[in-house]
């Protein structure tokens, strides 16, 4: 895989840890300025953003809750206030999980889950538009989930929320895409993080055609992919990287 032609700046929503860290790594290695942020992993973040200005990179890690639109804005606001240069790439990868079944799940976990995945992508997506719009190139890469696409027992929450993300991709991909921008969704299966803990990996891997686990690493490349110039034909749809899990 070739390299973007021009090195452009970066954000990634929940970027400290798991296949957040692999795309702030990944997109690193390609020469961007990556900026990412985190809510409550301090130390993974400070960690990850040591290791990469130890090789060179330019990072920066900031910390708020993707759920929260003031914070969001005010953090959107202070960077652009210090460095004005656009962020022409934009990873919505921050979600979290609460899983019950439907008749058990609490409103408050419903209310978080649709507010960090779907709210969080209108918090922080939303005010980084119109500088890519202007500049005529941008990259918007979101991260849904197999459960978006086949359904998951006791993800009732988190399966509504991914759709959704979905079907904003595709909504936003149209208006933008004659300026140059592309918006698409990447919906990730069995993927090897702290999300898979207490899933029953025996019965699960029954369901993947490759009967094994995908690497955060595997994500973050089809990530960087989708951010770079080569890419830039690609808008408005749902690529799985699953072991063939989705039909």
């Amino acid at each position: 895989m070739s390299e973007p032609s021009t090195p452009r700046r970066a954000f990634v929503t929940g970027g400290s840890r798991g296949i957040g860290a692999a795309i702030v790594r990944a997109l690193a290695a390609a020469g961007h300025e990556v900026v990412f942020n985190y809510r409550a992993s301090e130390g993974p973040a400070r960690a990850l953003c040591d290791e990469l200005t130890a090789a060179d990179a330019r990072v920066e890690a900031v910390a708020f809750d993707v759920a929260d639109r003031d914070a969001a804005r005010a953090a959107l606001d202070e960077l652009l206030a210090r460095d004005p240069t656009p962020f022409q790439i934009v990873v919505h990868n921050a979600g979290i999980t609460r899983d019950a079944p439907f008749p058990a799940l609490a409103p408050e976990d419903w209310d978080a889950v649709i507010a960090t995945s779907l709210g969080g992508f209108y918090n922080v997506v939303q005010p980084l538009v119109m500088p890519m719009v202007r500049a005529r190139w941008g990259r918007i890469v979101v991260l849904s989930s197999v459960s978006a696409i086949l359904g998951n027992r006791g993800q009732v929450a988190y399966a509504a929320a991914k759709a959704g993300l979905v079907g904003a991709c595709r909504s936003l991909a149209r208006e933008v895409a004659r300026r140059g921008v592309t918006v698409n969704a990447v919906a990730p299966g069995l993927i090897d993080t702290d999300m898979l803990e207490g899933v029953p990996l025996e019965h699960a891997l029954g369901l993947v055609p490759m009967r094994r686990v995908g690497r955060p690493e595997e994500v973050a490349a089809l990530v960087r992919f989708l951010a770079s110039d080569e890419a830039g034909y690609i808008t408005g749809q749902t690529i799985g990287i699953d072991g063939g899990m989705a039909p």
